[in-house]
């Protein structure tokens, strides 16, 4: 094609991801001139929808912003609202908010990797399509996400949007019994954890790496989920109260999602690569080994190989589980004394995607006042973007299909869930 020529290239619907957007790529020549991830779908206005409720309304309202991933909003909201109020969860009630946890990144996890992800190395249009030929690799994937429903049920009352999550623990806790019941099940599930790894380990990954400013939570023990400290790959590491010293949020004319950048620096990333290769020391033996048969090193900077961390995740999330398990004592009481009062708190977690972050103001009441809530989605946007502007341009001589389809690949490697962002996606690719 002559350096003068143009084209456009348009995907009025991105497939395999969470809500509708838009992306616009504009070359001149061979080089790429200009790219737009644009938000185009209406804000959804949940932070209004939290002023003038009670405090323990956030977990059950937030956890409508996403049905994927409802217990990282409730678990962000609770750790914010309990901040506000000075209330500690610890003991058995922080381990059974791990184990809920836990079952959500498994069914999230083996949803994006088996159905959402896999088909773009595999060559197919859908997970459907996929199925034909590769019949074990789906049901293993879907046995796997049951796995983790069964947590959700067990624990948060039912698989969509759990309702037994409270401020200061839960409404009910389970007898040892119920618990136990799920042992057999997800100790099947950590064989095909480890399939999975070993399966998408063997894709083709396109030769690509950024030199991203990863950010994650960080604990003194654990491999994060829950926490109070943020630490960077370039030497931040701060309280989850002072993320508003350090973060801020950009209004994008072209985009109804703000973005998200480190005050001075610009984009960052977060979700499974932050988590990993910051947290690799934390992983569970069982997936550190799991990580290095795969090929993985403690740190990985090719965005097209979450996929294999994601997998490594998911053992990590099943052996975790069989362990709170395996300790769990009942709790003397579903809750700690939870009295209403003035006061701004804070909460982060690490949703599948990444770390989300609440903040909530409170009347002496109780009532909420203010709510700010920024998701992995919104974080992302930028980094995904410039993804987009590195990747595209030594593959301009790709035919209209084949740049299509790889640049829909790069975005699916974040597992958008742009529904929480607002929504995602049309892709047109401007030649001049």
């Amino acid at each position: 094609m002559s350096r003068g020529s143009s084209r456009t290239i348009r995907v009025e619907v991105l497939t395999r991801v969470e809500g509708e957007g838009a992306l616009t790529v504009r070359l001149k020549g061979d080089a790429v001139v200009d790219v737009q991830f644009r938000i185009v779908e209406p804000p959804r206005f949940f932070e209004a929808l939290l002023r003038g409720r009670a405090f323990g309304e956030a977990p059950d309202i937030t956890s409508r912003i996403c049905g994927i991933c409802p217990v990282a909003y409730q678990m962000s909201a609770v750790h914010a609202v309990e901040d506000a109020l000075g209330v500690t969860v610890d003991g058995p009630l922080r381990a059974l908010r791990r184990l809920l946890y836990c079952g959500e990144w498994i069914e999230s996890h083996a949803l994006h990797v088996t159905l959402l992800h896999a088909p773009d190395f595999l060559g197919y249009e859908s997970g459907i399509a996929m199925a034909k030929d590769h019949p074990g690799a789906v049901t293993r994937g879907l046995q796997l996400k049951q796995a983790g429903n069964e947590l959700l049920r067990v624990l948060g009352g039912r698989e969509i949007h759990p309702v037994n999550v409270r401020v200061g623990g839960f409404y009910r806790v389970p007898a040892r019994g119920e618990l136990a019941a799920i042992e057999e099940r997800l100790k099947r599930a950590l064989d095909q954890a480890l399939a999975v790894v070993r399966w998408v380990s063997d894709f083709h990954f396109p030769d690509f790496e950024r030199d991203y400013e990863f950010v994650a939570l960080r604990h003194p023990t654990e491999y994060p989920i829950l926490g109070d400290r943020l630490v960077s790959s370039r030497g931040l590491d701060i309280a989850v109260r002072d993320y508003e010293a350090h973060f801020a949020e950009e209004h994008v004319e072209r985009s109804s999602a703000l973005h998200s950048v480190l005050s001075g620096r610009g984009a960052y990333a977060v979700g499974p690569l932050a988590r990993y290769s910051l947290n690799f020391d934390r992983l569970a033996p069982v997936a550190q080994q799991a990580a290095r048969e795969a090929g993985l090193g403690p740190v990985c900077l090719n965005p097209f190989r979450s996929i294999v961390v994601r997998a490594v995740e998911t053992v990590q999330a099943v052996d975790e589980a069989l362990r709170i398990i395996a300790a769990y004592e009942p709790p003397d009481a579903p809750a700690v004394s939870v009295v209403p009062c003035a006061g701004t708190g804070c909460g982060c977690s690490e949703a599948p995607r990444g770390i989300l972050y609440h903040r909530y103001r409170l009347a002496g009441d109780g009532t909420i006042l203010e709510a700010k809530i920024v998701p992995p989605t919104s974080q992302n946007q930028k980094t995904i973007e410039e993804d987009l502007w590195r990747f595209v341009e030594p593959r301009v001589h790709l035919g209209e299909q084949e740049l299509t389809w790889q640049c829909e690949q790069a975005i699916r490697n974040y597992d958008p869930c742009i529904s929480c962002a607002t929504h995602f996606l049309k892709l047109s690719v401007e030649r001049g």
